[in-house]
């Protein structure tokens, strides 16, 4: 482990670990032996405002189980209250009666942020933010499923719920919700400078990042709309949350290709 100066950024202390540079961050214990992180160990993020944080940007979660003696990965919508992560479906789904049963998953989700262009080969990177959790996920009870279900709806844009038509009887019976308790949970987060070495440093070859977002476009009414019926002030304002992480070691660069 050594310090490293990287010409032309102000930016905090930097080390570099086994080539890669990393920020000087706070240290957090792991929730337990398997959440530590072992490979690249200092990306390792393991407080909880980071980690809810990462959930809380994105709407999309990988959910990895066995069934029947087979692995599976499922992606599925997700959502956080507290704690806890819920995801729903059919009530008739393999996987979410599997899950009921409160047998071991894996959550996950993970945001792409950027590629990063090395001068070895072998240092091309991407950078990353990223949240794995470990546990036994359960079935929420009727009342709890109705009332987070409705958090649900109105995470994705406050007031969607009322807006629309309230579910059926037979549609809340053919919906499930699953939770998962967070007791076992770590983030990971790649915003490195290429991890080159000294070597490479020094050679002509060129290096940096493209960074990478998801963009939002304007809302597209149904055709089959009448012309009389307006769009509704929280589709107006809506505006999808996971934004790029704040890529700290190119902030001062990315300030400077974007004028």
């Amino acid at each position: 482990m050594e310090k490293h100066a990287i010409a032309g950024l102000s930016i905090p202390s930097i080390e570099i670990m086994d080539g890669y540079p990393t920020m000087d961050t706070a240290t957090h214990a792991p929730d337990s032996d398997r959440t530590r992180l072992r490979r690249y160990h200092w990306l390792a993020k393991y407080d909880r405002d980071a980690i809810n944080a990462i959930i809380d940007a994105g709407i999309i979660c990988q959910v990895a189980y066995v069934f029947d003696g087979a692995p599976y990965v499922t992606p599925t919508s997700h959502w956080r209250i507290g704690d806890h992560v819920y995801w729903h479906g059919s009530s008739a789904s393999r996987m979410l009666k599997a899950q009921e049963k409160r047998i071991p998953v894996c959550f996950s989700v993970t945001h792409l942020d950027g590629i990063v262009f090395a001068r070895a080969a072998m240092n091309h990177n991407v950078l990353y933010r990223s949240v794995m959790a470990f546990g036994e996920a359960s079935t929420t009870s009727e009342e709890e499923k109705r009332h987070v279900l409705s958090v649900f709806t109105d995470r994705l844009a406050p007031g969607l719920w009322d807006y629309a038509r309230p579910p059926s009887e037979q549609e809340w019976k053919a919906t499930k919700v699953i939770k998962l308790k967070l007791d076992e949970v770590a983030a990971k987060v790649n915003d490195a400078l290429p991890g080159d070495e000294d070597i490479d440093l020094a050679t002509d070859r060129w290096a940096g990042m493209v960074s990478l977002e998801l963009a939002q476009k304007p809302p597209v009414a149904d055709p089959r709309l009448t012309a009389d019926i307006p769009m509704p002030e929280f589709v107006k304002k809506f505006r999808y949350a996971g934004q790029p992480g704040n890529r700290s070691m190119w902030v001062e660069n990315l300030a400077e290709d974007e004028k």
